[in-house]
């Protein structure tokens, strides 16, 4: 995949996501080059931001394993990442449209990047900077699963497409919220 592809998903059903289901990339090498490298940078970046600069996000945040942290938050990602390609999956076709468990994992596997991207933000010591650059990726992340349903399903039910982005980002903030009461509590 092309960065340019990767570009317009957030943006339109017609751009990208028509190349994406040409290639039909195999769902191993998409876990090998994109998803576990890009899933890798949250934790390393909160490994990172945690052992130089933790009062700038957390207080007292000094005396923490961040190691294990780290560790803790990339299972937990991957295991979030599995349960987001089922649940694509399961509300989709609760909502009467077709897609297939490839192009559900698929899905999960590529809305998350700006997310991780976003981690990058931790080299800044800032709070409000990482809290505006994280909403700004959610935003993107919700575009690529809003595009990716209009584009995989084949359909421009804009209601129903938005019904599954609600469903999935929902339970994807849930999860984020677990993934962060996890950074506090270890």
């Amino acid at each position: 995949m092309k960065l340019t592809v990767l570009s317009h998903l957030p943006l339109s059903a017609d751009q990208g996501w028509p190349e994406i289901e040409r290639i039909h990339p195999r769902l191993l090498k998409l876990f090998a080059f994109i998803v576990l490298p890009l899933s890798l940078l949250p934790p390393a970046m909160l490994y990172y931001a945690g052992s130089r600069y933790p009062e700038a996000f957390l207080p007292l945040a000094a005396d923490k394993d961040w190691a294990l942290v780290a560790a803790a938050f990339f299972l937990t990602e991957l295991a979030t990442l599995l349960a987001m390609g089922w649940l694509i999956k399961a509300v989709a076709e609760t909502d009467g449209l077709r897609i297939n468990d490839h192009d559900a994992y698929l899905l999960a596997g590529i809305a998350p990047i700006p997310l991780w991207l976003s981690s990058l933000g931790l080299l800044v010591p800032s709070l409000a900077f990482n809290a505006v650059l994280s909403l700004a990726a959610l935003g993107l992340s919700c575009g690529i699963i809003y595009h990716g349903i209009e584009g995989l399903c084949h359909t421009r039910e804009g209601v129903t497409a938005a019904s599954i982005v609600q469903t999935v980002i929902g339970a994807g903030l849930v999860a984020w919220a677990l993934l962060l009461m996890l950074v506090v509590l270890l």
